[in-house]
């Protein structure tokens, strides 16, 4: 923001609700002289004023040697990255021709490698009544057996 006086009627780049982006808005209200309600010259809504947030700054870390070191990536896995190695080691430990085709009146016990004609092969990982729990390289899927 430059160093221009905020009042009603100025313009003012907000995050609209409506729209989901930040777009230019014009001052509806003003409290304590800070912007409260505006309008948006987009899509013509009035909402709460939600300034745009500012980007973070890529901190330097410093260690005890005072060698500056760049910030750590976050090495979160997601669950479907966790499944599709769970599969492969399952997988691996599998003879493919011992491999049951998936039929849903047929009857699998936990551990089993199920051969499926759309998501390929995959392991049993639990049962449950009249359905079982299969891990296959695309993720678990809950299927209908006997």
């Amino acid at each position: 923001m430059t160093g221009r006086v905020l009042a009603a009627g100025s313009e003012i780049d907000s995050m609209c609700t409506r729209c989901k982006a930040v777009y230019n808005h014009t001052i509806i209200a003003m409290v304590g002289g800070r912007v409260a309600r505006v309008k948006c010259n987009t899509c013509g809504s009035e909402h709460n004023h939600r300034p745009e947030k500012p980007k973070e700054e890529t901190r330097v870390r410093r260690t005890t040697s005072g060698v500056a070191q760049a910030p750590r990536p976050k090495l979160r896995k997601d669950a479907g990255d966790m499944d599709r190695e769970e599969w492969e080691r399952l997988f691996h430990t599998k003879d493919t021709g011992k491999a049951i085709s998936y039929d849903m009146n047929g009857s699998f016990k936990v551990d089993d490698l199920v051969d499926h004609p759309v998501f390929g092969f995959g392991v049993v990982c639990s049962r449950q009544q009249g359905k079982i729990e299969v891990l296959f390289n695309v993720g678990r899927k809950l299927l209908r057996c006997k």
